[in-house]
């Protein structure tokens, strides 16, 4: 495209040049030969008085001395008899006989070819009658001095102009060019797989328009996939909590070949899990245009899901406490992701403390807020930074990094946070803020500083929320139940 332009460009400047350089030249060319004649005219104009007083070759030798073209034996004077006047000829004749007469009949000036140049033929009449011919010879070289030197000027200036053009739409052309090819080269690598490609914005508008269009494109596909890695990372993450519960019941199994193949099985599932979150778990957070979110009660979520954890809890002879759950508390949060930051956060507990080891589960409102908390009696969060950051499992087995970032989530898409602390039970405390204006997709703390960090020892107080009541553990009849106990042995507490 670079080359057809400067051909097309080449072309057009050459016809420009030739259409106006070629008529110039020639008018240039008249003008120079109008130049010789009329100063030939001029000079044979000045013999005219001497001929009209007299015509004695003394007197008209010395007129026509008095002139250039005299001078340099270029003028001839023909005065032709009568009157009773003998004719006349002074000067060296050029000119042929029958164009003096023609002259002389016709009486106007006019110019004849002559060899080596040209003679103009001036007519002046005399006193007696007739008609003398004045002659002044123009030599060749006069006509077209400065004829040539024009035309080079002319042909360099045309030259210049033409290589001036085509250096000017070279330049253009590389500016065009060099965007579309970039455009070209960054497709073709997006298309490679090369996700981090992008497209200066530059050139001419429509290319950076197209430039810009590509950059979002690309920002675009980049979010989809990341969505969809997160989306599998978190549904994975999520088949955690049916696992757990697979698990604990094959540890009560007992003996046997079934039993063992029933564990063997559960604990490769649970390792297929772990490996599909690991694949996916670089995700970045969604943010593709917000969707319809249809609002859940967080009482009734945290009652049902407290239901379902129950029975490992009685099975693991763990206290449980649960409050603030008789008093509807509507957040705009789709049921199914709020279920899942519970599961999450429960998971951990049972996952990451020892049997035996109370927890609570508190609800609480506040004007432009719903509170989550869930504290434990575990040996608690040694690096709560760190704990929230996503996929950070600190390397611990049976660990894949997402729970806490599953419970930020789905807490930052209502505008709250996530925060960790230290429980009035002595373990880790994890608060849920979830706002009950409008959902944020994208996250983004609540106005008031609220943001996602959280330190040993910033209980529960420190939010402006009341301490939870210990007393009255078990108050929901939750015993351990016939059948078996499973020495899972001490574990050091790491939600992730």
């Amino acid at each position: 495209m670079r080359w057809a332009l400067a051909k097309v460009v080449l072309a057009v400047s050459v016809m420009v040049v030739v259409a106006f350089a070629v008529p110039l030249g020639l008018v240039v060319k008249e003008m120079a030969r109008d130049r010789v004649f009329t100063n030939a005219e001029r000079q044979a104009a000045t013999i005219g008085p001497a001929l009209a007083i007299t015509t004695d070759r003394s007197m008209l030798e010395r007129a026509m001395l008095s002139t250039q073209a005299g001078s340099d034996g270029r003028m001839a004077v023909h005065v032709p008899a009568g009157g009773g006047a003998a004719a006349l000829d002074l000067g060296e004749r050029r000119a042929g006989a029958a164009d003096i007469r023609t002259v002389e009949r016709v009486g106007r000036a006019s110019i004849s070819a002559v060899r080596g140049g040209f003679a103009l033929l001036q007519p002046t009449a005399l006193g007696s009658g007739v008609t003398a011919v004045v002659e002044v010879y123009v030599p060749e070289a006069d006509v077209a001095r400065g004829v040539a030197t024009a035309w080079l000027v002319l042909a360099g200036v045309g030259c210049a102009l033409v290589a001036g053009s085509v250096v000017f739409a070279d330049r253009l052309g590389r500016r065009t060019v060099g965007p579309a090819r970039r455009l070209a080269d960054a497709a073709q690598a997006l298309g490679q797989g090369a996700l981090g490609t992008r497209v200066p914005e530059e050139g001419p508008p429509e290319l950076r328009s197209a430039a810009a269009a590509f950059n979002a494109m690309a920002d675009q596909v980049v979010q989809l996939l990341d969505a969809e890695r997160e989306f599998a990372a978190d549904l994975s993450h999520r088949l955690r909590t049916p696992l757990t519960v697979l698990r604990l019941n094959a540890a009560s199994l007992g003996d046997g070949p079934a039993a063992e193949h029933t564990r063997e099985a559960v604990a490769r599932l649970e390792r297929e899990v772990d490996t599909v979150i690991r694949t996916a778990r670089a995700a970045k957070p969604r943010t593709g245009a917000p969707g319809t979110v249809t609002g859940c009660d967080v009482s009734e979520v945290v009652r049902e899901r407290m239901d379902f954890w129950s029975a490992l809890a009685e099975d693991e002879n763990r206290a449980v406490r649960v409050a603030g759950v008789g008093t509807p508390a509507r957040v705009q949060v789709a049921r199914p992701e709020l279920a899942a930051a519970l599961d999450a956060l429960l998971g951990n507990v049972f996952r990451h403390t020892p049997e035996g080891t109370a927890f609570a589960v508190d609800v609480h409102q506040a004007r432009d807020a719903v509170i989550v908390l869930v504290s434990d009696a575990g040996p608690g969060i040694d690096d709560p930074g760190a704990a929230l950051a996503r996929g950070n499992s600190g390397g611990r087995p049976g660990s894949t990094g997402l729970g806490l970032d599953i419970a930020h989530r789905v807490a930052a898409s209502t505008g709250g946070d996530v925060r960790i602390g230290r429980s009035v039970l002595g373990g880790a405390e994890i608060r849920i803020w979830l706002g009950v204006g409008a959902p944020q997709r994208g996250g983004g703390a609540v106005a008031g500083g609220r943001g996602t960090g959280g330190g040993r020892g910033s209980g529960p107080r420190k939010w402006g929320v009341r301490s939870l009541d210990v007393r009255g553990w078990g108050a929901r009849g939750l015993g351990r139940r016939s059948g078996h106990r499973r020495n899972r042995g001490d574990r050091t507490r790491s939600f992730t």
